[in-house]
This record gives structure tokens, C-alpha cells and sequence, in this order.
């Protein structure tokens, strides 16, 4: 199927370039807002040193995130795409406003109850997330690879320009009185920005680009439900109703679950790619890592190498003789990288901060490459209907596996908090033996 146009130009790469654009723009507002809370968490350490808030924030984002994406998976066929996605920006431009007024209200003070607005705040990133992150990538599975290629380059070009952000804030107002406070305001200030541009974006540029409403008729005429409000958007009657009485079996597809059992290994290697990323970014990065000589610099640095290279990692896939495809071998390279476990703990206890950076850029890079190798192979082959579903049921796993990441990086305080106790017990009972053999001693003289 194909959209007609005025000067018969082949409309499936029709303004390829504009819609490549618009979705690296929408890829970096899906993350922008979270990328922001997580690039600004040396000042909420500073604002709630007791709360661990590199930590919990990210806790309390993934059930929020998970739980949601996980109901409009179940239900994507029924799901009115445009709507979702809408939702989805809207929420993260009124929770980015929330927070600057949060701060605002209480004067950059600390304190439980702000805390658990902040936390509040990060739930409502994660159900923004839900909607977004799984509808854009459902949407973009059965259009042209090299778009959700620029979405996922988008996810981690938010990093880069989050940490750019900082570190020029950091720079600029570190002698300053409140310099903390002001950067974190002037981060969400843009952030509030750039969400109201994503909505401005999806509602009337993306839909009326050529190359994706030739996709999107394309999905509908293999009995896509998802995509009608999209294509009335762009201008476009659709007539599924009628295709599917004249060819009911064109209107077929798989369920969820045979999606599922048929592409069980892509599932597994985005859960794995993220479990293992999140067990080090951005908690154990931020608190376990040592004094260095960069001294406050350094968590900042550590966070802005590992997106310059994620986002880096992103792009290698566009090299044809780089790109893994194979399933085997996208498994075998997931694994490999559970060797970075015993590569942190050393380079934590024993190494300097140029191998600890060199450690970070090294998760950025497989992070973001392996994650645009699975997502552009798995959906080749099936129908848009399946395809926007796939998509959905990937996404889900691969924030099961930030989820559980996250849950799993817990891990490395708890260790170091077992070590101090222990090594607290055995001083006090070499102290207490030493007290007793005095108290015998001079008993006995």
C-alpha cells in the first residue's frame, strides 16, 4: 500500500530525514525529564543525606514505570496510540513543572515531606515513561528501521545533553550561594520546556510527515486499530472495516503470547542488558565509588561518560559490518558483559578514577549498542499489528530489567553496611578483650 503523492514521488522514504529529526527530539523528551532528576542527584544527596536518593528515586520510578507499561501492553491492540503517547508527554511537562514548584514552595529545603514529593514526582515520571517509551517504540517497529534507531539515540542523546547541562551549571555556579539549588531549578525550567515542545511535536509535525503515514496506512491495511487517530491527524481516511470483510485472513495476526514464545531470547537479552547497567548506574556510581582526585567533579564526570558513550553505542549498529544480528551472538556478547561485576567491585577497592571512567564508558557503549541490535532485528518479519505489539513486550522487559537492576545495585550498600558492621564488632570485642586483660592485670598486681 502507498499514499499518493502530488509529484509521485516513492512515499515510504518521503521526508525520511524531517521524521529522523523529530524522532531523536521525541527520544530525547521521553528520558529528558528523568535524565534530569538522575544528572542532579549530587543535589539531592546534598538536600537528604540520609534517604540515599540516587537510589530510592530510582526504586520508587520502576514499579510506576513497569506496572503500567506491563497494563498497556496486555491491552495495545485496543489502545489509541496518539492518545497514549500525548498522555505520556503531557505528564512528563506537568511533573517537571511539579517539581520546580515543589522547590519553590519550600525554599530548596530538605526534609521527609519534600522528600516524598520528590518521590511522588518520580512515580509520575515512571507512568509517563509506561506511555511513552512503549507506544513510540511499538509505533516505530513496523516503520523504518532507521527511525527507531533515532528514537533509541534520542533515549541516550537526553543523557548527554542532561550532563552537559550539569556540568555547566555545576561550573558556573559553584562559588556561588545556592548553586546547587539554582542549577537544579534551571534544569527543570528546560525541562519543562522541551516536554511542551515533544507534545507540540507528536500532535501536528509527526503525524503529517510522508514516510509515516505511509507506515502508519500500511499497519491499518494489515488491520491495525492503534494507528486511526494518528492517521486522521496526518490527513487520512483509513477503510480497514472494508479490507477486512474482503480478506478476513489479511486481518490476522499473532497474539501476545505467541509474540512471546517466539522471540523469548530478544526479551531475555533486553531484561539482561539492563539488569546489569542498572546494577551500577546510576547508585553505585554516584555513592560506591571511592574519593578521587576529582573530588566533586567526579560523579559527574562518571555519568556524563557513560551517556557520551551509550549514546555512541547507539549509532555503531548503522555500520552494516558492526551490527549483530545473529541471536546466538547477541546472547553471547549480553553474557559477556557480566564479566563488568568482578571488573567494578576491584576497580572500586583497588583502582583509580581513569579506569573506573574507563569502566563506565565501556557499559555505556554495549548498553546502547546491544539495545538498538535487538530492537531493530526482533520485529523483521511480521505484520505492523505484531510488529507494534513486539514492540510493547519488549519495552516491558527491558524496564523488568531496570527494575530489577535497580533492585539488585541495593546490593552494594548492603555489602558495604554488613562490612562496617563486622569490622565494628570485631573492634569492639578487641576492645572489650583488651579492657578485661587490664582489669586483670592490675587485679592481680
Amino acid at each position: 500500500m502507498a499514499i499518493a503523492d502530488g509529484d509521485g514521488a516513492p512515499t515510504q522514504f518521503k521526508g525520511k530525514y524531517a521524521a529522523m529529526m523529530v524522532c531523536w527530539l521525541l527520544g530525547i523528551g521521553c528520558l529528558f525529564s528523568w535524565n534530569s532528576m538522575v544528572t542532579i542527584e549530587d543535589y539531592y544527596g546534598y538536600l537528604f543525606p540520609r534517604y540515599h536518593p540516587s537510589r530510592v528515586l530510582s526504586l520508587v520510578y520502576q514499579p510506576f514505570a513497569v506496572g503500567t507499561l506491563a497494563i498497556l501492553a496486555y491491552n495495545e491492540a485496543k489502545l489509541n496510540t496518539r492518545r497514549r503517547n500525548l498522555t505520556g508527554y503531557i505528564l512528563f511537562f506537568i511533573s517537571s513543572i511539579l517539581v520546580l514548584v515543589l522547590d519553590l514552595a519550600t525554599s530548596g529545603k530538605g526534609g521527609i515531606g519534600t522528600f516524598i514529593g520528590i518521590c511522588a514526582v518520580s512515580g509520575a515520571f515512571g507512568i509517563a515513561d509506561a506511555h511513552v517509551q512503549g507506544g513510540m517504540v511499538g509505533d516505530l517497529s513496523f516503520m523504518h528501521p532507521e527511525l527507531i534507531q533515532s528514537f533509541l539515540a534520542g533515549l541516550a542523546a537526553s543523557g548527554i545533553l542532561t550532563s552537559t547541562l550539569r556540568l555547566i551549571t555545576k561550573a558556573a555556579f559553584e562559588n556561588s550561594q545556592n548553586g546547587f539549588r539554582k542549577g537544579a531549578i534551571l534544569f527543570f525550567a528546560i525541562s519543562a520546556f522541551f516536554e511542551l515542545l515533544c507534545v507540540l511535536l507528536y500532535a501536528f509535525v509527526f503525524p503529517k510527515l510522508p514516510i509515516v503515514r505511509y507506515y502508519r496506512s500500511k499497519a491499518a491495511s494489515e488491520g491495525s486499530k492503534t494507528v486511526s487517530a494518528d492517521l486522521v491527524a496526518g490527513g487520512i481516511q483509513t477503510h480497514s472495516k472494508q479490507e477486512a470483510e474482503e480478506d478476513p485472513k489479511h486481518m490476522e495476526r499473532l497474539s501476545t503470547k505467541e509474540l512471546f514464545f517466539e522471540n523469548m531470547d530478544y526479551a531475555l537479552d533486553l531484561f539482561l542488558i539492563y539488569v546489569l547497567t542498572l546494577s551500577f548506574f546510576p547508585g553505585f556510581l554516584s555513592e560506591d565509588t571511592g574519593s578521587h582526585g576529582l573530588r566533586g567533579w567526579y560523579v559527574p564526570v562518571l555519568i556524563a561518560m557513560y551517556n557520551v558513550w551509550d549514546l555512541i553505542g547507539r549509532y555503531l549498529p548503522l555500520l552494516k559490518f558492526l551490527k549483530i544480528e545473529s541471536r546466538k551472538g547477541l546472547m553471547v556478547a549480553i553474557l559477556s558483559r557480566f564479566l563488568l561485576i568482578p571488573a567494578f567491585y576491584f576497580t572500586a577497592k583497588y583502582g583509580d578514577q581513569g579506569w573506573m571512567i574507563m569502566l563506565t564508558s565501556f557499559l555505556g557503549l554495549t548498553n546502547g549498542f546491544l539495545t538498538v541490535c535487538v530492537l531493530t532485528s526482533a520485529p523483521k518479519g511480521y505484520k505492523g499489528p505484531e510488529q507494534n505489539a513486539l514492540g510493547n513486550l519488549l519495552v516491558l522487559f527491558l524496564l523488568g530489567g531496570i527494575f530489577a537492576g535497580v533492585t539488585l545495585d541495593w546490593l552494594w550498600l548492603i555489602g558495604k553496611r554488613c562490612k562496617k558492621l563486622v569490622a565494628e564488632i570485631k573492634h569492639r570485642s578487641t576492645r572489650a578483650g583488651q579492657i578485661n586483660f587490664m582489669a586483670h592485670y592490675h587485679l592481680f598486681t
